[in-house]
């Protein structure tokens, strides 16, 4: 029986990679399938100990919140008394809740496993000297998206959370919150700080492939300025204390992408100079 052996990355067709592509985005999937019933199985410790935690009045966030705002001198981030209650209001809203949460938490959990398979396609079409110095693209992509998401989870879904049951236009209204509502605000402050704090890593690509250069982003700092006050205002309440503890970590991320631009741009005309001397001697 013939045994089907893989074409060098040289001699593959455009059908080649894509059919290629297939099969890493098939096992990512699976990662995310497979993290994401095992999380089902634990889904009461996931919901009660983690999705519902910024809710309670003794989560560990608050208690910070309070001590910083004494420091200032201002009592404002001791009010955590929770003025709502999370309800269900469909036949079906609490399975669906459970399953998109496992799929978020597959999602989480199987992010350095998505990555790696992500850098198993790119990888080949990369020279060997990049490769080599590209060894920790998994661990530190995987890093900054976890360090987004405990970020979002710990500071924003409970800068937010307080905000907003605290908000009132009168005391006819009570809050009562749909668990999707809730859950979606939490899952989308985690999942949007994960993915915001991985600009290193795109700024990375993108100067290798010549989009971007740190020139460009120096000059257009004033602008990105401008872009983390909007995206800032999008994934917090309108409370400006919020908005400027949100920003300041995505402005340093910025700022840490041009250094890494730079660094880039370096090592690429150190190798041009390289390989320029090595025909030159020839």
């Amino acid at each position: 029986m013939a045994t089907k052996t893989k074409k060098p990355e040289g001699d593959m067709s455009f059908l080649d990679h894509l059919e290629e592509l297939r099969w890493h985005l098939i096992r990512a999937t699976l990662a995310i399938v497979i993290i994401g019933v095992l999380a089902f199985v634990f889904r009461d410790f996931i919901f009660n100990q983690i999705i519902f935690a910024p809710s309670y009045p003794d989560f560990i966030s608050y208690e910070y919140m309070c001590k910083l705002s004494q420091i200032f001198g201002s009592s404002k981030g001791c009010d955590t008394e929770m003025n709502f209650i999370i309800q269900n209001r469909t036949m079906a809203g609490q399975f669906s809740a459970a399953i998109w949460t496992s799929i978020m938490a597959g999602f989480v959990v199987g992010f350095p496993y998505i990555i790696y398979e992500f850098w198993r396609f790119v990888a080949p079409g990369l020279h060997p000297k990049e490769r080599k110095n590209s060894r920790g693209f998994i661990f530190v992509s995987s890093f900054l998206f976890f360090l987004g998401v405990l970020f979002g989870y710990y500071v924003i879904a409970p800068l937010s959370i307080n905000f907003l049951a605290n908000f009132t236009i009168g005391d006819q209204v009570k809050n009562e919150f749909d668990i999707s509502s809730y859950i979606g605000m939490v899952r989308s402050s985690s999942l949007a700080a994960g993915l915001i704090f991985e600009l290193p890593i795109i700024i990375y690509f993108f100067t290798k492939i010549g989009l971007v250069t740190p020139e460009f982003l120096r000059k257009y700092r004033k602008y990105a300025l401008i872009i983390v006050l909007i995206i800032s205002a999008v994934i917090t309440p309108p409370e400006i204390s919020t908005q400027i503890v949100v920003s300041i970590p995505i402005l340093i991320l910025y700022e840490v992408s041009i250094f890494i631009s730079a660094f880039v741009v370096k090592q690429e005309k150190r190798r041009l100079s390289k390989e320029k001397h090595v025909r030159s001697g020839k």
